[in-house]
């Protein structure tokens, strides 16, 4: 019985390991693809793993850095909010764009329903941003406008249907983002 105990928890690596270096390669970040590099079926993939989501959540979990390790050296001495969002922005944009197919397959599959829940990391990027500003409405306010803006979803929007280069993409972002932290 270990055995086969150690052989499904080494299968259940061997499948994370696999959407991990795909991640990092940027390579097709698909269950069939997963299961391909793991040399599994895709059935065994997802009696392991429900849905990408899952998979992707699991292999790569230990990947996001703190806020303060993704941020603080960016936001030290920055005091202007607009500018402490302006530099979070671009910094969100960058680290979406470095694993952009894995962030798309876990949009797209939460878009279709199958997956319920997805990393909202975008929240953390906007708490540390507006870390100096008092709570209140407003700052609710401006969390949950900057939430459209510091997105996955608006920066593939630019990219996909603006037809922005990746850098003028983010350059919008960041100016958008940035009008948005005014109202405070």
């Amino acid at each position: 019985m270990v055995g086969r105990v150690k052989q499904k928890e080494r299968t259940r690596r061997a499948i994370a390991e696999a959407a991990r270096a795909l991640v990092e390669a940027g390579g097709e970040v698909t269950m069939p693809a997963v299961a391909s590099r793991a040399g599994v079926s895709e059935a065994t993939a997802y009696r392991y793993f429900p849905d990408l989501v899952t998979l992707l959540r699991d292999a790569v979990q230990d990947t996001w850095p703190t806020p303060d390790d993704l941020l603080g050296a960016e936001l030290a001495g920055v005091d202007d909010v607009g500018e402490r969002v302006a530099r979070a922005a671009r910094v969100f944009c960058g680290r979406t764009l470095r694993h952009e197919r894995a962030v798309r397959a876990i949009v797209a599959a939460s878009l279709t329903g199958a997956s319920e829940k997805r990393p909202a990391h975008r929240f953390e990027v906007i708490d540390y941003a507006l870390g100096p500003v008092p709570d209140g409405t407003a700052k609710e306010a401006t969390v949950r406008a900057l939430a459209v803006v510091i997105s996955a979803e608006a920066l593939f929007t630019l990219l996909d249907l603006c037809g922005l280069a990746p850098e003028e993409a983010t350059e919008s972002l960041v100016e958008t983002a940035q009008r948005c932290a005014t109202r405070l």
